[in-house]
């Protein structure tokens, strides 16, 4: 429910800061006062379209800041967690309208777009005026009312759940034969690449494998030349080994002559003669591994262009090669095997077709026993409201199977016949400004356990009855505010009296120009109100005698203050 409302430049109102209970608030004031710029307020902080003509004049933007009570926030936390949000169960919606036309957007002090707002706003206030109704009367929640009343959600469900299975199954179908039409048209170069492929047959790594060969073999050849001039300096003379071999035989004849101070010398030409032994076998070795065969270097060098060149045919990575051609041999294997195949995905189009359009009907024969039940019940809440002559139609047309979807196969209208002698119409267009409202005060009544807004606005839903009719709207609405925070604006007494909160709105002349105050009534204040609505501007004792009549018939059936 709306627990308050800040209001910072609109129009009339400078500043403004009111709060609510639940029940049934009533608004009323005289005409021009001011009570439709509450409403424009209200419904610009859930995410009515902005205009800078509302912005009092003098200053530059508007502020208008409505915080909400929601004991159950998971349908709304669960759209404001596409978006990082979540709100406990109190949190505020802000608005700030400038001068230039430009709009921001708040939930909880988080910069939000309009849209997400008015997605919000949409599950928390309803607006139902003379001019305009948001909400219930819009044709895209019809469908979503008739199946709240004929709670039946698990059917939803189901159909929900078996449209989607169908979707799925012809996607797969549109898929591979889309698959095997692009296939087939590229099957001769396909055939040819794959040959190609195959022909070469590339492994994975062999790129940087055959790189690697190629760069070691083109090198080898000067490798084994310096080797050979390594080689040829070990053998001048008598070599390197005969040498040291000698050296270190005289060392050792002086050393057994002079002691162990020769020692270490000989200790150090005996390694040194052990480590040029072992460099040569080394060296030997890798003389004899390196490869010299030009056609062995020919031969990488011709396989390593060819990927390559390959490569840069199909505009991939050598490496991407080996996965190219499985790619395309599973192309040509679904070309192969694709008609059989195809006929397979077909059947199961139709079996799933079958199965949504089954419980697709179940749904069509229970919404039509809910309309059945939901036509009689909103006629006859309209007699009461002075609509004796008006009768309630729902209507339901059957959608080509292009438009079936996931909430079954007909679209669900709202239709109205006013007189028994005119025909039955769209309820906006057929219902006049007090008929519509009254219309949706029957439609809310019979609605109220099945789908129930946190708050809902009446504007002037009375307008143009009186006496027993205005009775039955007060208890109507009385009813009503049971289910959800209902405010009202009306000029009625009856249904004034029926309030659990009473405000009212006035204007007045200061010195900056007019401003519009709001007051709320309690005791003598209202009893003073509502004599003011029965007898005008001269209030009479009479009149004052009526309120308190009224007041306290109201305070019988439970309402008031």
């Amino acid at each position: 429910m709306l627990r308050t409302l800040s209001i910072r430049n609109i129009l009339l109102i400078k500043r403004l800061d009111l709060s609510f209970t639940s029940g049934l608030g009533v608004l009323t004031g005289e005409t021009g006062s001011g009570k439709s710029i509450l409403l424009d307020a209200l419904s610009l902080a859930v995410g009515a379209r902005a205009d800078s003509d509302l912005i009092r004049e003098g200053t530059d933007q508007s502020i208008i800041t409505a915080e909400f009570e929601i004991l159950d926030t998971s349908r709304i936390n669960l759209i404001l967690s596409k978006h990082g949000i979540s709100v406990e169960q109190n949190f505020v919606l802000r608005r700030v309208v400038s001068m230039d036309g430009r709009s921001r957007a708040f939930i909880d002090d988080q910069a939000v777009s309009v849209a997400l707002l008015r997605q919000i706003g949409d599950l928390l206030v309803e607006v139902h005026g003379q001019l305009e109704a948001h909400g219930l009367l819009d044709p895209s929640t019809h469908r979503n009312l008739v199946d709240a009343y004929g709670d039946y959600g698990e059917l939803l469900g189901t159909v929900s759940a078996a449209f989607k299975t169908w979707v799925a199954a012809v996607n797969n179908f549109e898929k591979a034969n889309a698959n095997i039409e692009k296939t087939t048209k590229e099957h001769e170069f396909l055939q040819h690449a794959i040959d190609e492929l195959s022909l070469l047959d590339p492994k994975q790594n062999e790129e940087h494998e055959l790189a690697s060969k190629r760069n070691f073999l083109m090198n080898a050849e000067k490798s084994i030349g310096s080797l050979q001039e390594v080689f040829k300096e070990f053998d001048q003379g008598n070599g390197i080994e005969s040498t040291l071999r000698s050296i270190l035989q005289k060392v050792t004849k002086i050393a057994n002559a002079g002691g162990s101070q020769f020692d270490n010398a000989v200790a150090s030409l005996d390694r040194a003669l052990l480590e040029t032994n072992e460099a040569i076998s080394e060296l030997e070795r890798i003389s004899a591994v390196i490869d010299l065969d030009p056609q062995k270097l020919e031969e990488i060098e011709e396989r390593l262009f060819k990927l390559r060149a390959l490569a840069r045919k199909h505009n991939v990575e050598v490496e991407k090669l080996p996965i190219l051609l499985s790619e395309m041999l599973e192309q040509v294997s679904v070309l192969t095997n694709g008609s059989s195949n195809l006929q397979n995905l077909s059947e199961e189009v139709e079996r799933t077709k079958g199965v949504y359009r089954s419980f697709a009907n179940k749904l069509s024969h229970e919404r039509n026993v809910a309309i059945t039940k939901l036509d009689s019940a909103v006629t006859i809440e309209l007699a009461p409201l002075k609509l004796e002559a008006a009768s309630f139609h729902t209507r339901l047309v059957v959608l080509n199977e292009n438009d079936w979807n996931e909430f079954g196969v007909e679209s669900i209208a709202f239709e109205v016949k006013t007189n028994p002698n005119t025909a039955t119409g769209p309820i906006q267009k057929v219902a006049s400004g007090g008929e519509l409202a009254r219309i949706t005060l029957a439609l809310k009544v019979v609605l109220a356990n099945a789908y129930a807004i946190p708050t809902v606005i009446f504007d002037e839903v009375d307008s143009g009855i009186g006496g027993a009719a205005a009775a039955a709207v007060g208890e109507r609405l009385s009813s009503l505010a049971k289910h959800s925070q209902i405010l009202l604006v009306t000029h009625s007494p009856q249904v004034a009296a029926r309030g659990t909160t009473h405000f009212q709105i006035s204007k007045t002349i200061n010195k900056t120009g007019n401003i519009t105050l709001v007051e709320e009534l309690v005791g003598n204040s209202r009893i003073e109100e509502i004599a003011r609505m029965l007898s005008g501007a001269d209030i009479t004792a009479a009149a004052r005698a009526a309120a308190v009549s009224l007041l306290d018939s109201n305070y019988r059936i439970g309402g008031g203050k």
